[in-house]
């Protein structure tokens, strides 16, 4: 989510992806995009214009995702609350996991293959064909 809120590198990122890959997200992927904008903004984390460009990327994102419905529970993040993102990755069929959460990234055994990078190391990968 940082990528629409604060630009940069993850907004780069997010734009590759769009353009190269299927987004996939979960049920429970879409309650913490409709919760978690208005959870920042409220903490003060974003200001009101952070808010309006968060929600029009996740608008963005939900517009041309695939939804998938993951069916296995997978217990590896030391944040319980990242496991979802794993679940999703895998009833996708994902290939890539790109983030800048630290829990996520430290994750090394996974029961299913995955590449999980941050936005810079997936900026560096070669430009691929979208699959889409």
């Amino acid at each position: 989510m940082s990528g629409f809120a604060f630009g940069g590198t993850p907004r780069a990122a997010v734009r590759k992806a769009f353009s190269e890959y299927e987004i996939s997200v979960s049920p429970e992927l879409l309650q913490e995009y409709r919760d978690v904008p208005s959870i920042l903004l409220a903490s003060r984390k974003i200001d009101f214009d952070q808010f309006r460009a968060l929600i029009a990327g996740i608008a963005a994102v939900v517009a041309v995702a695939r939804t998938v419905h993951p069916r296995e529970r997978i217990k590896r993040c030391r944040d319980p609350k990242d496991d979802m993102v794993l679940e999703c990755c895998r009833a996708a069929g994902a290939e890539y996991l790109v983030t800048g959460d630290r829990d996520l990234l430290s994750i090394v055994d996974l029961p299913f293959v995955l590449k999980t990078l941050t936005p810079t190391g997936y900026l560096k990968i070669p430009l691929q064909r979208s699959t889409s």
